[in-house]
């Protein structure tokens, strides 16, 4: 069976007062996530209504690309500054597209 695209939603809720270097370091993964190997789109997004809400919406082109991209050294240093800059652990879902 050949691998699916897979689809990643990422919830990270920064600590109060932290929003603004959150955003910073988030944005310094946009481009060197953009270019690894499978990267489908890598968009990040910050809630209308609370500065502290980003959502990240992945879409690869096999799990392995993602497996991949989890172990990238720009990720391995965010996830260790996130746990000192987030109020919660973040919350990541894996999705595939449903056909019919």
């Amino acid at each position: 069976m050949a691998s699916k695209p897979v689809t990643v939603i990422v919830r990270i809720v920064a600590k109060p007062g932290m929003e603004a270097q959150v955003k910073r370091e988030l944005m310094n993964l946009l481009a060197p996530t953009r270019s690894e190997k499978g990267c489908m789109n890598y968009d990040m997004h910050q809630a209308d209504d609370d500065d502290s809400r980003f959502l990240f919406h992945e879409n690869w082109v096999c799990e392995e690309d993602l497996r991949r991209h989890l172990e990238a050294p720009h990720i391995r240093h965010w996830i260790t500054l996130a746990e000192t800059l987030l109020a919660k652990p973040m919350e990541l879902t894996l999705w595939h597209k449903v056909d019919y």
